[in-house]
């Protein structure tokens, strides 16, 4: 017997505390529905906890370190030019529009995205099976997309392939996406196309992503955008209603409904430029709640120094480097090294409550291992932000990317698979097994460790 088509539904930034008290209440009762015949629990993501390093971890079912995707916003050594994938409206005007919409749009998946990296659409694909994704940014498949706008050109991504009406496989009769974000048009617009794909039978695997929980969060904070989260839920109902209800819908598919990351609220901005004033050579690139700091070779501080000028400043928490073959992560000025011990885990020397957050050696350990990676990474501390390429920020709403548990641990919930994914890292392989389609050989190194 084959085994059922997956759905992979995704709702950006919810907390798993904002889904549980949810489902507890009765305010979203497709997921409770789903819930109550499914194994909950919560999982980590991976650091920075920003939603183009996350998606692209839950594509590859890899850290940093393989795929290659460093933050929202990076220095392309090779180009010698800065990255942005869209922090904010100003970051995204000081980047220059152009830039940040082929970046973000195709660069990341045509160009950024690592070539040992291999996606779950190329996997599935590659053992005939049939892939399909709704507006979910790290796309990258076998099947060649032409845009809708001439600008964008062709795209590689999964056979069925929807994605903010700027990739549309097939006539499906969706609204546009972006006529009204704040009232929910870009999830309305990927229940629409969920139904037609669900109505049609149309894939073994379809990653349906749901963006607007994350943008209403940001405004107002976590764990308060309850209304959007019950339009989340009429989006996954729209899944269901269209399979004949929650019971029919989970005799024909598997189910695996997660966030990529949490969120924490904001209360103040730091530009962790101001750290700096007077160093030259010296390039930092801060978002949200993480910042990566590059060194040109004109620099007079090497890593350390860069990590020291860091201390005693109330926006930063820890920042990591690489010291020879170790890692260090510092806090005002004392320090943790760490490197993988042969047989598994860390060997650790110095104070290991520097990294007490969720599985932080394994995550900052990938991060500082990204080619991309700045030569120092800064985590946020709790109520921080850094200001964007344009000074843009969250304070009095809520942001992620640290390696805070509320930043990093997200809900997951399977329905239909065998198995619990414990990280977020752990999906894909997950999807992979249920098809008996074998993980690539980093995937494996990773459960090993």
């Amino acid at each position: 017997m084959s085994p059922r088509p997956v759905i992979l539904i995704l709702i950006d930034g919810l907390t798993p505390s904002m889904l549980e008290g949810a489902i507890g209440s009765g305010d979203t009762p497709t997921l409770a529905a789903l819930a109550a015949q499914g194994d909950y629990g919560r999982a980590t993501s991976v650091f920075p906890s920003l939603t183009p390093v996350c998606l692209s971890s839950i594509a590859t079912g890899a850290h940093g370190d393989v795929h290659e995707i460093p933050h929202l916003v990076w220095l392309e050594r090779g180009e010698n030019r800065i990255v942005e994938y869209g922090s904010s409206f100003q970051a995204v005007r000081a980047a220059g529009i152009g830039n940040t919409l082929r970046d973000s749009l195709v660069n990341m998946n045509a160009q950024h995205l690592g070539r040992r990296a291999v996606t779950i659409f190329e996997s599935l694909a590659d053992a005939g099976l049939r892939t399909a994704a709704v507006n979910f940014t790290a796309y990258r498949g076998r099947t060649r997309h032409q845009a809708t706008v001439p600008f964008l050109g062709t795209i590689s991504g999964p056979e069925r392939f929807f994605f903010f009406n700027l990739f549309s496989s097939d006539r499906t009769g969706a609204p546009l996406s972006w006529r009204n974000r704040a009232a929910g048009s870009i999830d309305a617009y990927a229940a629409a196309v969920g139904r037609w794909l669900v109505a049609r039978d149309a894939f073994d695997l379809l990653v349906f992503y749901l963006s607007d929980y994350d943008y209403a969060s940001h405004a107002a904070g976590p764990d308060t955008a309850l209304e959007v989260l019950r339009r989340c839920d009429d989006a996954v109902g729209t899944l269901a209603e269209t399979a004949g209800g929650v019971d029919a819908l989970l005799e024909r598919y598997a189910v695996v409904v997660m966030a990529d990351h949490g969120q924490t609220r904001v209360r103040e901005a730091f530009t962790i430029a101001d750290a700096y004033r007077g160093v030259d050579g010296i390039l930092p690139l801060g978002s949200n709640r993480a910042a990566h700091v590059y060194l040109g070779p004109e620099c007079r501080l090497d890593a350390r120094g860069v990590a020291a000028r860091l201390d005693g400043v109330p926006a930063a928490e820890v920042a990591l480097f690489r010291e020879g073959p170790d890692a260090v992560a510092r806090r005002d000025g004392e320090e943790l090294r760490f490197a993988p011990a042969i047989g598994g885990g860390f060997e650790l020397t110095g104070d290991a409550t520097i990294l007490d957050h969720p599985d932080a050696l394994t995550c900052t350990w990938a991060a500082l291992g990204n080619p991309n990676a700045g030569d120092v990474l800064v985590s946020a501390a709790p109520g921080h932000e850094f200001t964007d390429l344009g000074g843009g920020h969250h304070v009095g709403g809520g942001s992620h990317g640290s390696l805070t548990r509320g930043d990093s641990e997200v809900p997951m919930l399977t329905v239909g698979l065998e198995g619990k994914p414990s990280s977020i890292v752990e999906v894909a392989p997950l999807v992979l097994s249920h098809f008996g389609v074998g993980t690539p050989d980093y995937a494996l190194e990773t459960a090993a460790a």
